[in-house]
């Protein structure tokens, strides 16, 4: 699979709410490097806010606005 965002890109990460709609979480991020798709073949990224850096799938993520 093909990452959906490209590197130096500003995203939000998603949450699930307790009822499976997606609300967004305060939070704005960076793209600082695109890394392999895990074991269900979903693309990841690392991204990096203020509060530090971590690695995250690309249905956990979504364009900032």
């Amino acid at each position: 699979m093909s990452h959906k965002f490209k590197i130096g890109q500003h995203v939000r990460q998603l949450r699930d709410s307790y009822v499976g709609n997606k609300s967004i979480v305060d939070g704005l991020f960076e793209i600082v490097r695109l890394t392999p798709d895990d074991r269900s073949d979903e693309p990841t990224y690392r991204i990096r806010s203020a509060g530090g850096e971590r690695a995250m799938r690309e249905g956990e993520l979504t364009h900032a606005s």
